[in-house]
């Protein structure tokens, strides 16, 4: 792992207990201009780790909570006529920031989903004919419950397409447990916690991630578990092109944040369910795992994507340039 990964991992960690592997993909995410879905119950700390990311990394956050009231311009901002100006004033909405949780995306209805497309694909605002600009890094991380279904609109694929990762944040173990119990016993850490770098040196980190070398036979490799995905019997609708050029992208970045300026195979074994599972549509509709615990869509994606892994050859060739 590079020194830039784990200063910002282990400041995180200040806040956050054993969520090593969550933080550094949010850190891929964001290497790659990417955004995050984190599917997982209440409070599992999906709200503290985005904003001890953004504090370590000196960006602005914004929370929006979402619910079925919430429209579009509650989001990307409104036109409103100032008396004392007498002209129309454009009131930016909270979409303008480095870092947007949108929290519980899911309890919106469609059109307000819908207006985070152009903010996470172009990162720019239309409002009234007029297109903004969005700073520099952007990253959306929207949360959703995977078991409470009552009063929420399903996010479409093409919607949950536009995701680079789809992330459980899991229990923590009963180690875990007690360490945050100890570390939240008399103040929250993320008051206090300190910057270990700036938003600048992110943009600068984005651009040598584009430069990771990524050899053919790893292309061919990555190629074939995309196309694996639109064969299988278990899945309705694989992974489309849009998914490919995420999962290479995601590998490259993934392999600049453990300090190497190539990809190996490890890249896309590793990535391959955060990337790719939420972007397929399978025949089953989720149910109970043999031991009684619940199975999400997400989660059947994962297995059957873990099987399609050991279906496609896996090149052991020296990958460095």
């Amino acid at each position: 792992m590079n020194s830039f990964s784990e200063k910002l991992i282990g400041n995180v960690n200040k806040v956050i207990v054993g969520k090593d592997k969550q933080i550094e993909l949010l850190l891929v995410s964001l290497l790659v201009g990417g955004h995050v879905l984190l599917e997982d119950v209440p409070g599992t700390g999906k709200t503290k780790t985005a904003k001890a990311l953004a504090q370590s990394l000196d960006l602005s956050f914004k929370r929006v909570q979402f619910t079925i009231d919430l429209l579009p311009s509650d989001l990307t901002g409104i036109n409103f006529f100032d008396r004392e100006a007498n002209a129309f004033v454009f009131r930016k909405g909270p979409v303008f920031t480095n870092i947007l949780l949108a929290d519980e995306i899911n309890r919106a209805t469609a059109r307000t989903q819908s207006s985070l497309l152009e903010c996470m694909e172009e990162k720019q605002v239309t409002v009234d004919g007029e297109t903004r600009k969005l700073d520099l890094p952007f990253l959306v991380i929207a949360t959703q419950n995977p078991v409470e279904s009552q009063g929420t609109f399903p996010l479409p694929e093409a919607q949950l397409d536009r995701f680079l990762m789809m992330l459980k944040m899991d229990y923590p173990s009963h180690e875990e447990s007690l360490a945050i119990l100890k570390r939240f016993a008399t103040e929250d850490p993320l008051d206090t916690l300190a910057p270990v770098t700036t938003g600048a040196e992110l943009i600068s980190m984005q651009e040598q991630v584009k430069h990771v070398y990524v050899s053919d036979l790893l292309y061919d490799y990555a190629a074939k578990i995309v196309e694996a995905t639109r064969t299988s019997s278990d899945i309705a609708v694989g992974a489309s092109p849009r998914a490919l050029l995420a999962y290479v992208s995601a590998a490259k970045a993934l392999a600049f944040v453990r300090g190497r300026n190539n990809c190996i195979p490890d890249d896309f074994k590793e990535l391959a369910v955060p990337v790719l599972a939420h972007r397929l549509t399978i025949r089953s509709q989720g149910g109970l795992s043999k031991d009684g615990k619940f199975l999400s869509k997400r989660d059947l994606a994962a297995g059957i994507i873990s099987r399609l892994l050991g279906s496609v050859p896996c090149p052991t060739e020296d990958f460095s340039k």
